[in-house]
């Protein structure tokens, strides 16, 4: 017989039992806040722990989204200490080299400081009690019940109900399915390596990367560069192909100086100053992904048993928005749930249909970031977008 979570005793005195699929960013300022506004919820998370992974790179958070959701949280002052400034810095790179726009803010005045994903979603499960975390839960299924409402079901074996089902479990969710047959489209491949220790281990090319970031573009590809926290400098390839690409370049079987020398022939007549970063990479390090997106103006006829946050609502293209949106949807949904706390239509509708409008316009600009970005002029073009 399945296992059955506690909360599945029924109780007529029972608030309405949210379930939150997903615990990274936008789920955890959601569970935070309702807990923060006296409402309880549950994240189930298909990770073991919060240190089951690596988080990623770093992101820069913006005064009206993520900044505006830590202040609601109480974390504006965590966030300073954890924050870098200088990690607003940015060149932007033409293939031979040129420096075609610089952006290195002076001290005290940048309004978008960055901070590694993994310290940003330590800081937000702090706002998270241990109660309401459900580690190593991976979802299987749902089924909705005859009363209202969900059940889940998930690779352990164990299952619960709730009343409210959001999905936050990113580009790739399954309760979106619940909602919308829209589908992400591909856009890119894009690849991540690494160099930990940079300052000691690769001290010309962590000077020229700087403190911050570059990016070097052109005939549809990017070559950048990011600091992080922890000392490291991840460097990323992003190019213009299909969704197949990366699983016909057999990257994880190659000896690494045979995926060095892949990934140079990407980049022929490029500056070797910029060809340089993928030789400085620690071996073994790469890693590839698709980069996806929802259509523009994704939007659904809402329900009052379940709805989505983040990436699982508008997958947008990487170029600094996503995270920020989820952090707002998170924030903005919670306040909707409390303020509507026995009329959970009106919370869903009230939230879906300013964060339909909101996501909509950013993704757009968005969509058109990523055009430019990988355009065969993308350097002159991002360099007169930004002036």
């Amino acid at each position: 017989m399945d296992a059955i979570d506690v909360n599945d005793v029924n109780d007529v005195n029972k608030k309405p039992r949210i379930a939150v699929v997903g615990g990274g960013i936008g789920g955890l300022v959601l569970a935070g806040m309702l807990d923060r506004q006296g409402t309880a919820a549950t994240v189930y998370e298909r990770d073991t722990g919060i240190d089951a992974r690596a988080q990623g790179g770093s992101l820069d958070l913006h005064p009206e989204s993520g900044q505006r959701a830590l202040e609601e949280l109480g974390l504006a002052d965590a966030f300073q200490a954890e924050a870098r400034p200088e990690g607003e810095a940015l060149r932007i790179l033409d293939p031979a080299g040129n420096t075609v726009m610089e952006h290195a803010p002076e001290p005290g005045s940048g309004s978008r400081p960055e901070i590694d994903r993994g310290a940003l979603r330590k800081l937000l499960m702090s706002r998270v009690p241990d109660s309401a975390m459900s580690w190593g839960r991976q979802l299987t299924g749902t089924e909705e019940l005859s009363a209202g409402g969900h059940r889940l079901f998930f690779a352990d074996g164990s299952r619960t109900d709730c009343d409210l089902l959001v999905g936050a479990d990113g580009g790739r969710s399954r309760i979106r399915a619940l909602l919308t047959d829209a589908q992400p489209a591909h856009l890119s491949a894009y690849l991540q390596l690494t160099i930990l220790d940079a300052d000691r281990r690769q001290p010309h090319v962590a000077e020229f990367v700087g403190p911050g970031s570059l990016m070097a573009l052109g005939n549809n590809l990017n070559l950048g560069a990011q600091r992080s926290g922890d000392g490291s400098i991840r460097v990323s390839v992003t190019i213009r192909t299909d969704a197949g690409w990366i699983d016909r370049q057999h990257f994880g079987n190659a000896e690494w100086a045979d995926t060095v020398a892949r990934l140079h022939g990407l980049f022929p007549d490029w500056a070797p100053e910029l060809t340089g970063l993928i030789d400085a990479c620690d071996p073994g390090s790469l890693i590839g992904r698709n980069i996806d997106a929802l259509p523009v103006g994704t939007r659904w006829q809402s329900r009052p048993d379940v709805t989505l946050l983040g990436d699982a609502a508008h997958l947008m293209p990487p170029v600094g928005d996503g995270a920020n949106q989820a952090m707002l949807d998170g924030i903005l949904l919670a306040r909707a749930i409390t303020e509507n706390n026995d009329d959970p239509a009106a919370a869903v509708t009230a939230y879906e249909a300013e964060m339909f409008d909101r996501t909509a316009e950013i993704a757009e600009g968005s969509a058109r970031m990523e055009k430019m970005g990988l355009a065969p002029d993308a350097a002159e073009r991002l360099t007169s977008f930004f002036d």
